[in-house]
């Protein structure tokens, strides 16, 4: 047999080879799903989230929008710091006459819009009347009036006079040494009092330059990368903001659309545009490659480590096991003297000192082989002399009472009867569980002594409800010690009186009760007897309660038991509670 055949009947080899195999295939297989899932999540999450802060990013331009159209309306509401609205002459005369808007000087008007919004830079008012230019700004800046495209403003307000106008981001050249990027917004003052005409009758028409970075504030948390694109348009593609030079973003609008992009969109109602983001994939997912390949890269080194592992671990495993056979094949001969070297306290330790244990006490096994036989047949002597003792005291009784009843002493026989049936009963060591049937038959034995005893001043009851079958099972020696406690402790002191026990189904249980119109017991001793019952130390007394008590709740368990009712003079009321066990007829 060649050695790699040798080798491959070795079962440490099938096991290290099966060992490597399960590990190496779960490994890959979990492994390559995890990673799979584990992407498709955090892509999923990725898309999610850039989702949700583009639709946050829309919803804040287009409340800025909506704040601006705002502030462009004041020159109708009037309606600002305090500021309330006078319309006691009509807006023609204010701003061609009177030069103010709303009682409120046109350049002072001016003013206010531009502090009305830390983002705007600049306000102007064109009267129509005489074309004449009111401006303000935030700071020192020289107005280069020539360079101001009025026409073209003007030109786009003529389109829908009585709606904003917003003109997309451009740079604000018309002021001496500025090249900043803002976006201008626009509103005609329009005469409203006296009759409504067809046409609107513009007294002026208010610009003001907001700055384009207004929209960064809601457009960082996007975090775009060199590749990422953003555009903020209206209805008709013309473009109001981009992180692009705005040729080039027309230029990528008419374009064909790149590969491997995400784009995201949602609307600005307000301009009937929307905010749309488009995010370079290999970008946004680069840290993810990075990611699979070090879990990769971790897994292979995980399955080298395994097949060392298991090759080591099959050759450390072998070698004591293999020395150990060899020994069993000299004990398989008949030599016990054998003994096997313990080299560590490991499992491979632990099975040679039990072996070495095994050898010596095969051969105590031995040498005491005849002594335990011996034993054996003593312990059976012992066990067949156990099961006399009972039968001839059984016999003994069965003896007196044929003597009774040959001398006429009925009586003395069955009180005789009765014992032997008790007795019976009590050393009969079967289970703890007998049925209803079997318990109140050594019930009525004990109680018919004690009647024979105390010449009938006591007597006992029974009151059976129709949904109880005596074949359920009740615990054996549970209801002799309570109807004896209710004699000693409540109708001897009397005199006289009854016993009843009452018995009935409570939902899965067996309720029994036991009433005695004895002397009963004061609210003290009621409350004593209860701590009693709960103290899980050793009684001081009611030791029959207690134990019937305890046996009750190891059996059935905490929610059954003894509880206990009484009233001085009047009497006392036992309730048991057992586990409901049906079908125990033997």
């Amino acid at each position: 047999m060649s050695l790699w055949s040798q080798r491959w009947n070795s079962v440490f080899v099938k096991f290290s080879a099966a060992f490597i195999l399960v590990g190496l295939v779960p490994l890959f297989a979990l492994s390559f799903f995890s990673v799979q899932t584990f992407k498709g999540h955090v892509e999923s999450y990725t898309k999610d989230n850039l989702r949700q802060m583009v639709l946050y990013a829309s919803y804040n331009l287009n409340s800025a929008f909506n704040n601006y159209n705002e502030i462009s309306m004041l020159m109708y509401t009037g309606r600002y710091e305090g500021m309330l609205e006078s319309f006691a002459n009509n807006q023609t005369r204010n701003v061609n006459e009177l030069e103010q808007i709303n009682s409120v000087p046109i350049d002072a008007f001016l003013k206010m819009i531009a502090y009305s919004d830390s983002y705007i830079r600049s306000a102007y008012f064109v009267r129509s009347s005489d074309g004449k230019l009111y401006s303000q700004a935030k700071e020192n800046m020289i107005l280069l009036q020539e360079e101001l495209p009025l026409e073209q403003w003007l030109a786009g307000m003529a389109e829908q006079p009585n709606q904003l106008k917003i003109y997309p981001t451009h740079a604000n050249t018309y002021y001496f040494n500025s090249d900043e990027q803002v976006i201008t917004i626009g509103r005609n003052l329009i005469d409203t009092s006296g009759i409504l005409m067809p046409e609107h009758k513009v007294v002026g028409t208010l610009f003001f330059d907001v700055e384009a970075a207004v929209a960064d504030q809601f457009l960082q948390e996007l975090r775009l990368g060199e590749r990422d694109e953003l555009f903020v348009r209206d209805g008709e593609g013309q473009i109001y903001f981009s992180n692009l030079e705005l040729e080039e973003a027309n230029k990528r609008l008419t374009g064909k659309p790149q590969p491997n992009r995400l784009v995201l969109q949602e609307p600005i109602p307000f301009i009937r545009g929307d905010l749309t983001v488009e995010l370079a994939t290999d970008e946004l997912y680069e840290q993810l490659e990075t990611t699979s390949s070090a879990v990769y890269l971790a897994i292979l080194i995980c399955s080298l480590v395994l097949i060392v592992m298991g090759t080591w671990f099959s050759r450390r495993l072998a070698a004591p096991i293999r020395s150990l056979i060899r020994q069993m094949a000299k004990v398989e001969s008949g030599n016990l003297e054998i003994q096997v070297e313990v080299k560590g306290k490991d499992e491979m330790g632990r099975l040679a000192h039990g072996f070495n244990r095994m050898i010596d006490r095969l051969q105590t096994f031995i040498n005491e082989a005849y002594v335990a036989e011996i034993k054996q047949k003593q312990t059976e002597l012992n066990a067949l002399k156990s099961q006399i003792r009972p039968h001839y005291l059984y016999n003994t009784l069965e003896v007196i009472r044929m003597n009774a009843v040959h001398s006429d002493a009925d009586e003395v026989a069955d009180m005789i009867l009765s014992l032997s049936n008790q007795l019976k009963y009590v050393i009969d060591y079967g289970e703890d569980w007998v049925t209803i049937q079997e318990e109140l038959a050594h019930l009525k034995d004990y109680f018919y002594i004690i009647e024979v005893r105390f010449e009938q001043r006591f007597m006992f009851q029974l009151d059976i409800a129709p949904e109880v079958d005596l074949n359920w099972g009740i615990l054996k020696l549970s209801l002799q010690p309570i109807v004896e406690n209710a004699i000693q402790h409540g109708l001897r002191p009397k005199g006289k009186g009854t016993v009843r026990v009452s018995m009935e189904r409570q939902q899965e249980a067996l309720c029994v009760t036991v009433y005695d119109d004895g002397v009963g017991m004061e609210a003290e001793e009621v409350q004593r007897l209860h701590e009693t019952l709960a103290d899980p130390g050793p009684p001081a007394g009611h030791v029959g309660m207690k134990n019937v008590h305890e046996r009750i709740r190891s059996v059935c368990g905490e929610g059954y038991g003894l509880s206990v009712s009484s009233r001085a003079h009047t009497g006392t009321s036992v309730i048991m509670l057992f586990s409901l066990r049906e079908g125990e007829q033997r």
